[in-house]
């Protein structure tokens, strides 16, 4: 997005190996390198299996532990349909020399869907609905709560008008969050939510989904936050075949995943100048919902 923040701390490669080898695990010394600065987390390669996660901004420390506290929970719920998600294979909490909490995960052999076209992953569609199927089930007391993934939209309602004065949206867009909001609201339990599911977060292997990574605003609550996906990642034919994969999702449910998906690609149309890739996936995005 755009003006990425810079990091409060300085993740060096001599950093992360001296980590692993405070926390005396076996593999401390495997081949290291960088694989990903993002905003809030920079990701190591170790060796050929695994990775070290570490927040690179304070502000990421809570993405850190709620990982830490819900993947294990989560890994088991889809565990049956084979998609993987990053549970912490070691961890780590704040200790000298770097009081942030950071993890050891596996590392997923694939590339992110983000650098595949819309229509290859048409294939994955329904594993994708599987997956969420099985994670879209009431969530644990202990759930981390999020104040905008899985919320009301109505809570969202302001910050999209202020985005959508600043910019020329189809009227297509408005029709959308406005039908949004119109839709009988989620009044069931919270369930589990991924919080921010997008083709950046998931990764494949040709026509196989491996695994949903970057969990850290999992949260609790309306589960057309997710079901966005319809819209964010597939084209019309990815969508129906996702759609009639998720047999269960009542039709409100999939308009409030609409509105999401039309609030999310107004979001990243106003927010991504020094990612070229992700302001192509907010017009890409503005395109499905306007259909």
């Amino acid at each position: 997005m755009a003006n990425s923040p810079a990091a409060d701390v300085t993740i060096t490669e001599p950093l992360v190996r001296l980590l692993l080898r405070e926390a005396e695990l076996p593999y401390a010394d495997d081949p290291l390198t960088l694989a990903f600065a993002g905003w809030d987390n920079e990701m190591w390669r170790l060796g050929t299996t695994r990775a070290v996660r570490v927040p690179r901004r304070e502000i990421a420390v809570p993405l850190i532990t709620n990982e830490h506290l819900v993947l294990p929970r989560i890994a088991a719920l889809l565990r049956p349909t084979g998609v993987q998600v990053p549970a912490p294979l070691a961890a780590m909490r704040r200790t000298e020399p770097f009081e942030r909490p950071w993890s050891v995960v596996p590392w997923f052999g694939g590339t992110a869907a983000l650098n595949i076209p819309r229509a290859a992953r048409t294939p994955w569609a329904h594993t994708l609905a599987e997956a969420l199927g099985h994670l879209h089930v009431p969530a644990a007391n202990d759930a981390p709560i999020n104040p905008v993934r899985g919320q009301a939209l109505i809570t969202r309602d302001e910050a999209m008008r202020e985005r959508l004065a600043g910019l020329d949206m189809p009227a297509a867009i408005v029709a959308a969050w406005d039908a949004a909001l119109a839709a009988p609201a989620w009044n069931q339990e919270p369930t589990w939510v991924h919080g921010d599911l997008h083709p950046g977060n998931v990764v494949v292997d040709d026509d196989r989904l491996v695994a949903i990574v970057d969990f850290g605003d999992v949260t609790a609550g309306d589960p057309a936050y997710d079901l966005a996906a319809a819209w964010i990642m597939f084209d019309a034919a990815g969508r129906q075949a996702f759609v009639e994969a998720s047999p269960q999702v009542e039709e409100a449910t999939w308009v409030r995943a609409r509105g999401w998906a039309a609030a999310i690609g107004v979001t990243l149309s106003a927010h991504s100048d020094d990612r070229p890739d992700y302001a192509d996936l907010a017009r890409e995005i503005v395109n499905e919902v306007v259909g």
